[in-house]
């Protein structure tokens, strides 16, 4: 996923592949969450099925990313601050939830340079949700 021409006028959605691409990245979180011991406190404060959770980031990030707004069409959607708030997020947390996301990006071939852009935005909008 090279930067091509165009690229500074497309959505980073459009420029990561679109749907099957945002769900791949999604599905890739989760898997590395669930399986990797470096992530083992984010593990923690998920339920035991990862999978309405997984539907429900992808549906956040296809929108977030400059795609369908689908989270927000959902009817259990609800702002992120009041989605985190019962979950205890420290620095540590945070920076777990960060570099799982920073690995699904690029497992999943997204280019680097679009991978810095949202990896800071991202990381304003974790700091953001950390109530510890």
């Amino acid at each position: 996923m090279g930067a091509e021409p165009g690229a500074a006028t497309r959505t980073p959605f459009e420029w990561i592949g679109g749907e099957p691409a945002v769900r791949r990245i999604a599905g890739r979180f989760y898997e590395l969450m669930a399986t990797e011991p470096a992530f083992a406190g984010l593990r923690a404060v998920h339920g035991a099925d990862l999978a309405p959770m997984r539907e429900r980031l992808g549906d956040f990030l296809v929108g977030w990313l400059g795609g369908p707004p689908l989270y927000f069409q959902r009817a259990d959607a609800r702002c992120m601050g009041q989605t985190h708030a019962p979950v205890p997020i420290d620095a540590n947390l945070r920076d777990q939830w960060l570099a799982c996301m920073e690995r699904a990006l690029a497992d999943c071939g997204v280019d680097a340079a679009l991978r810095s852009q949202v990896r800071m935005v991202l990381g304003r909008m974790a700091e953001g949700l950390r109530n510890r």
